[in-house]
């Protein structure tokens, strides 16, 4: 439960960026964030909690670090939500630019030593994900599946909230079509967006 004045920060790669407008401070695109943070301004508004989305399409576990302090730390957030990963599984694929399970969670680890430094906000780290669609996604899971256990490492050794987005895809993926929740098996479509958000609010007490 968010108390008054909280400062919740979304950060990630295209997911969570969603096509916000990056101009405006307030915009938080059409995705899960929008979700999450309209549900609950409607439901506490006395609490004042201000709600703000610095996730950037392309983004990898490196580029969440150069610009950590300008895009996190430095807001002074009270509740961080990350979710990253895809990116340092799809370069391997597309650009033939891997990046090691060891070395994104080297990084991702540094990232969270700082909040916890430097503002001791609550975490919530989200999984990346994938499903099998198109067919090609299938061969990501090599690569993929060691970094899913990597933030399942993290979030233990931090004691951060985990919300397990990689399963919930495919658990939804075996009710319904894989394309109902992400036409490319990465970037969700409203329905996906909506499984995320409903999710990540139960997760956070909500």
């Amino acid at each position: 439960m968010f108390k008054e004045n909280e400062i919740v920060l979304f950060q990630g790669d295209s997911v969570t960026d969603c096509g916000r407008n990056r101009e405006d401070e307030n915009d938080m695109g059409p995705g899960y964030p929008l979700l999450i943070s309209s549900w609950l301004q409607a439901r506490y508004p006395e609490k004042n909690i201000r709600f703000i989305n610095k996730g950037i399409s392309g983004d990898r576990v490196c580029d969440l670090e150069a610009r950590w302090n300008e895009d996190c730390t430095s807001l002074n957030p009270t509740f961080v939500s990350i979710l990253i990963g895809i990116n340092d599984t799809w370069r391997r694929y597309d650009s033939n630019n891997p990046v090691s399970a060891k070395d994104f969670e080297d990084t991702y680890r540094r990232i969270i030593s700082q909040v916890k430094e430097k503002t001791g906000a609550k975490i919530m780290l989200c999984e990346p994900f994938v499903l099998p669609f198109p067919e090609d996604r299938t061969q990501w899971r090599e690569d993929l599946d060691p970094k899913i256990h990597a933030v399942r490492n993290l979030a233990r050794e931090f004691q951060t909230l985990l919300l397990p987005l990689d399963g919930l895809f495919n658990s939804a993926a075996a009710q319904k079509s894989p394309e109902f929740w992400s036409a490319d098996g990465v970037h969700p479509t409203m329905a996906g967006h909506g499984l995320i958000a409903q999710e990540w609010l139960r997760k956070a007490g909500f």
